[in-house]
């Protein structure tokens, strides 16, 4: 017999209970502090020691694992801690060993002095390189816990939340992490701080509430096979795919080089883009996935990604005004609020849709894959982008970032008949 993951049809539902959305929130932000300790802020530190260019370059590479998550994803979906014992379960007992593992390599980064000792550089970079694995895993684990223990209904106001909780976290390990670092604490006392910081949310995760789960694979063979099977078993898995790869791209397109045509193009500042386009506009981002996780609890998911994918798509053409016309601060203010508000509630819903993709079953392989098929338009679109606008100019480079919105608008439209049943995968009942 065949149930959907509730024993019943998705319907409006009340909001998640307060308590989860703190939680939801939380691990949000343990989920985004490490990314800026392995990134700007790890390239700052580097810089101030006389790192030269080049070496700051392939560091960039560091973030791959992010990327390729998924290869190692069915790891965490076949197996628990075995020493966590039966109160960990299986995703709470990854979560605490992977903020402590965290811990500890931080720990270790703040006793690096690359200045002062070449061979420190090396560790330094290694350990760095842990961090993203063991930060990458614990996204995997938490995205998993986030669409087992929220509902259908309760999926966008729980994206919303732990979005809101990643961008603060991103704003303390990197901006906050700097000015510490340059004022009081050195870049070695700010990531034993940081390192303090992954103990505390460990200690929140091992209260976090252990979500409901379909039995784990009872192989690790059939914990890699099984959620492809299963997923591309679907009807119009394809074509799934397809909108996944598509609803954003247009957003990334505009994105990839919005700071360079302000500063570059529109003449602004640093310091006005800085203000403007990091500050208010992370604030409108943050404002943008609330409004649009309560905007979800009311309608349905299908209609939220339209909507908002549409929008995405029309604020892009604010760009292409202020490209087009002499551009004022009030101009640009306007138009990054808009920007971002729209991209905010667009993210909300996609993540909720990422999450209502996912047999729960196989939630963290299944999420995994399909958030890094959603990110193939950032990876290879910034070559693209920088063409268009060197060679076409700035208006045509954001009428074009509108054009592009539109397939995956269309494509989301015509799945309207299949999509409820798509978002709802039926789990096999054992008799």
């Amino acid at each position: 017999m065949n149930l959907n993951r509730n024993g019943q049809q998705p319907a409006i539902m009340a909001p998640p209970p307060r308590s989860l959305l703190t939680m939801t929130l939380l691990l949000g932000f343990a989920s985004g502090l490490p990314l800026a300790l392995s990134a700007g802020t790890l390239q700052a530190w580097l810089t101030v020691e006389g790192v030269n260019l080049k070496t700051l370059g392939w560091l960039t590479l560091l973030g791959l694992p992010y990327t390729y998550k998924f290869l190692w994803a069915p790891l965490l979906d076949r197996y628990r801690l075995p020493a966590a014992g039966n109160w960990a379960g299986r995703r709470r007992g990854w979560l605490v060993a992977l903020l402590l593992a965290m811990a500890a390599v931080l720990a270790a980064m703040s006793f690096q002095a690359p200045s002062s000792d070449p061979d420190s550089l090396i560790w330094l970079a290694t350990l760095a390189f842990g961090l993203v694995i063991l930060s990458a895993s614990f996204d995997i684990v938490f995205d998993a816990w986030r669409a087992e223990s929220l509902t259908p209904a309760q999926r966008g106001l729980g994206a919303a939340w732990s979005v809101i909780g990643y961008r603060l976290a991103m704003l303390t390990s990197g901006g906050l992490a700097l000015m510490l670092a340059d004022l009081w604490l050195g870049f070695q006392g700010v990531y034993l701080l940081m390192a303090g910081f992954a103990v505390v949310f460990a200690v929140i995760a091992a209260i976090a509430p252990e979500p409901t789960q379909a039995p784990a694979p009872r192989s690790l063979v059939l914990a890699v096979v099984e959620p492809f099977q299963e997923f591309f078993g679907r009807p119009g898995a394809l074509l799934f795919l397809l909108m996944i790869v598509l609803y954003k791209f247009g957003d990334a397109f505009a994105g990839s080089l919005s700071t360079a045509f302000l500063i570059r193009g529109a003449g602004f500042t640093p310091a006005e883009v800085g203000a403007v386009n990091k500050g208010m506009g992370l604030l409108a981002t943050l404002v943008g996935g609330l409004a649009g996780g309560l905007l979800l609890s009311r309608i349905s998911l299908w209609q939220a990604l339209l909507v908002f994918g549409a929008l995405q798509g029309v604020t892009n053409l604010g760009f292409w005004w202020l490209a087009s016309t002499t551009p004022t601060l009030a101009g640009m203010t306007a138009v990054v609020l808009l920007e971002n508000l729209a991209g905010g509630m667009g993210t909300a819903a996609f993540v909720a849709l990422l999450m209502g993709l996912c047999d729960v079953r196989f939630t963290a392989t299944q999420f995994a894959l399909l958030s890094a098929l959603a990110s193939i338009g950032r990876v290879v679109i910034g070559p693209v982008a920088g063409v268009v606008a060197s060679d076409w100019g700035w208006p045509e480079f954001f009428l074009l970032s509108t054009a592009l919105a539109v397939p995956g608008v269309v494509v989301l439209a015509l799945m309207r008949q299949r999509f409820d049943r798509f978002t709802s995968p039926p789990i096999p009942v054992q008799d």
